[in-house]
């Protein structure tokens, strides 16, 4: 039993000082602010095309669903403070992080994954650089900085995504819509719906260096790590999701 249970306790062990580390480095010097910039490019602009697409698509179907919903009650008029609801406290920022935990997660355990069966990391290691704070730190910095930027975009879209079926199917007037929609959110509402994905952005970059820092077994051992961070990654994200709703939900 007990040599059953060393494995996964150890991974977790590994991983959280693997946290730790990064999370020192942000405020210890050198910062590698190139390394960040290349990161914020990486990770933000080129999710920006997956993230627009899904928030539209999320949007208009939560329009489509809805306005079938609250017909029965004659309440269709409501469709966008249901949209602008559901996308700014979960959907947005649940949605956004899976697409970018598809993309970059797996992108950093390839990456990290590949350096590590080459060797390279042990070269860095031997000409005095901490592979954490070259490697790990700048993904963290950046994803930590672009993933609400993306949430926000992805939550205006998507809303934008509710109008356009809402005025071209549902014959619902343009101030009615946005009206509703803006009325319906708070200052809380809009604070949790960007501090979820700030915290998905640590469980993203995290989970990828960490598979990526740990990968064995050559090519076979880095499709491997790069299949375990976007699961783990992506089942971290709802359990996350779950606890900070939670906390929302008492607030």
């Amino acid at each position: 039993m007990l040599d059953t249970l060393k494995s996964p306790v150890l991974a977790v062990q590994d991983f959280y000082l693997l946290t730790g580390r990064a999370l020192r480095n942000v405020f210890r010097p050198p910062h590698y602010s190139s390394d960040i910039f290349l990161q914020m490019d990486i990770i933000g602009v080129g999710s920006l095309p997956i993230v627009i697409c899904v928030g539209f698509f999320s949007g208009a179907v939560m329009a489509m669903q809805m306005a079938k919903a609250l017909g029965q009650y004659g309440a269709v008029g409501e469709t966008g403070q249901i949209v602008a609801i559901t996308l700014v406290r979960e959907l947005g920022p649940v949605l956004t992080s899976l697409m970018v935990a598809g993309r970059t997660a797996t992108g950093i355990a390839s990456e990290l994954g590949s350096m590590k069966v080459t060797e390279q990391i042990d070269a860095m290691r031997a000409l005095g650089t901490d592979p954490i704070q070259k490697l790990v730190t700048p993904r963290l910095i950046a994803a930590c900085v672009v993933l609400p930027l993306l949430t926000i975009i992805a939550d205006f879209v998507g809303i934008f995504g509710g109008f356009l079926i809402a005025y071209f199917v549902l014959t619902i007037t343009p101030n009615q819509y946005w009206n509703t929609a803006w009325q319906a959110l708070s200052y809380t509402d809009v604070f949790f719906g960007l501090l979820k994905p700030f915290v998905f952005a640590f469980a993203i970059v995290l989970t990828g260096c960490y598979y990526g820092l740990n990968t064995t077994g050559g090519t076979q051992g880095v499709g491997r790590a790069t299949t375990q961070a976007m699961v783990v990654s992506s089942v971290l994200i709802f359990f996350l999701t779950f606890f900070l709703t939670k906390i929302f939900v008492s607030v």
